[in-house]
């Protein structure tokens, strides 16, 4: 007898995973817990194996799950291009975008392109700014929907988590740490939460510092630290051969970010909707949205 699978089962076990378990995952469909459940249960029943784990402490889904979650990935996002393909007329109207410098890579930039393509209706323009900004612009209703980090305890309930990193404090090295006296510090900006981090937990650090540059540019950055101007916060995926990791006890290491979209609260469109969507899609399906150096 062949095995069957779901559309909606499927979708169901992706939600779970992207968000964390079923609660979220209900949240996020607009489902009942006990419908998410017997979405999953169903799914197992087919396959005769377990996908959740559901032990305390545990990885969610179990190896199982896993596997049928890279094809539930590829499964779904054929399915909703061909659904989309077909009622392509059915969306129209304008979507205001926001992204941060270090998502403006070509992976986000062929999403964007195929949803044009696919959506000849719908107008999206998209600018480029800090996370703080970006959060501020979402929450006003400026933006309609923004690509963005923020600190994993700040992920909201509704928020599309694409994925999960690490922060660190980095140096060239080539750089000597002064013995005494304040560290030069490179910030992206005032607007940049992680100098906000820096400034709140100032007590808790066994250091001083002082701000030798202020950039917006994650490239500016980056090169700044490369050339040994000073120590800076940075995505552990930005780390080049000619940076290390700060070892030093009397840094506070830096809280994981995550990469969310995140929709206003506001009414939105089914085309606001859709394009979040086939965000999150791509970032699931592998490496697609690296991000940009």
């Amino acid at each position: 007898m062949s095995v069957k699978l779901d559309v909606d089962s499927l979708r169901a076990l992706k939600s779970v995973a992207d968000h964390g378990g079923v609660t979220r995952a209900a949240q996020h469909l607009a489902l009942s817990q006990s419908a998410i459940s017997h979405k999953i249960k169903r799914l197992e029943e087919h396959i005769e194996c377990r996908l959740l784990t559901r032990r305390s402490g545990a990885p969610l889904l179990t190896e199982t799950g896993e596997r049928l979650l890279g094809y539930a990935n590829r499964i779904l996002a054929l399915h909703d291009e061909a659904a989309a393909s077909l009622s392509r007329r059915s969306l129209t109207g304008k979507i205001r975008m926001g992204m941060t410098e270090d998502m403006t890579s070509s992976g986000l930039a062929q999403v964007l392109a195929r949803f044009a393509h696919v959506f000849p209706d719908v107008s999206v323009r998209v600018h480029v700014a800090q996370s703080l900004v970006l959060q501020e612009e979402v929450d006003s209703g400026a933006i309609d929907l923004g690509v963005m980090q923020v600190f994993a305890d700040d992920v909201r309930d509704d928020d599309t988590v694409l994925f999960r990193h690490s922060l660190c404090w980095a140096k060239s090295k080539d750089f000597e740490l002064p013995p005494n006296g304040p560290v030069p510090f490179l910030a992206y900006d005032d607007r940049c939460f992680y100098k906000a981090w820096l400034v709140e937990n100032l007590a808790t650090m066994g250091r001083e510092f002082r701000t030798v540059l202020d950039c917006s540019s994650n490239a500016g950055i980056l090169a700044g630290v490369e050339a040994g101007l000073g120590v800076s916060i940075v995505n552990e995926e930005h780390l080049s051969p000619r940076m290390e990791v700060i070892s030093d006890g009397s840094f506070r290491t830096p809280p994981g970010i995550v990469y969310i979209v995140r929709r206003a609260a506001k009414p939105v469109s089914n085309a606001v909707v859709t394009l979040g969507e086939s965000i999150a899609q791509e970032a699931a399906s592998g490496d697609f949205l690296r991000i940009a150096l």
